[in-house]
């Protein structure tokens, strides 16, 4: 996916920045609020989980993702942002995790276990306290 689908959009709102600008920053609103409805964008299942986690408290329960972007110090530069985080995110969900291929010790390993078990169970019976007879 390079770019995202405009009807995915939901708002785009601009708002007043903090960071670089200097008294420019209290006049212009140059961040950027980008909402996006997951739902419209078409994903598989396994898709939209994996964009779930990794959007984290970026998502809403409504299923819209909330970007804000405020790096730069134009709207257009920080609408550019916006957009190429939420492609970045949507690219990303998109990938597969590889199956993990469950593994089982050795025999041997499972022996060193047992016997690891036993010395340390003879180290603390010997702690014991001392008894004269």
């Amino acid at each position: 996916m390079a770019e995202l689908p405009e009807d995915a959009i939901v708002e785009e709102k601009f708002l007043a920045a903090s960071g670089p600008g200097g008294q420019n920053v209290n006049k212009v609103a140059t961040a950027v609020q980008l909402r996006v409805d997951v739902f419209r964008l078409g994903l598989a299942p396994y898709a939209y989980r994996k964009l779930k986690e990794l959007a984290g408290s970026r998502m809403t329960a409504a299923g819209e993702l909330v970007i804000t972007a405020r790096k730069f110090r134009t709207q257009e530069a920080n609408r550019q942002d916006a957009r190429a985080r939420v492609v970045e995110l949507i690219v990303q969900s998109c990938q597969r995790d590889a199956r993990r291929i469950r593994t089982k010790p050795s025999k041997a390993a499972k022996a060193r276990r047992v016997d690891e078990k036993k010395g340390r169970s003879a180290v603390k019976a010997g702690r014991g306290k001392v008894r004269i007879d």
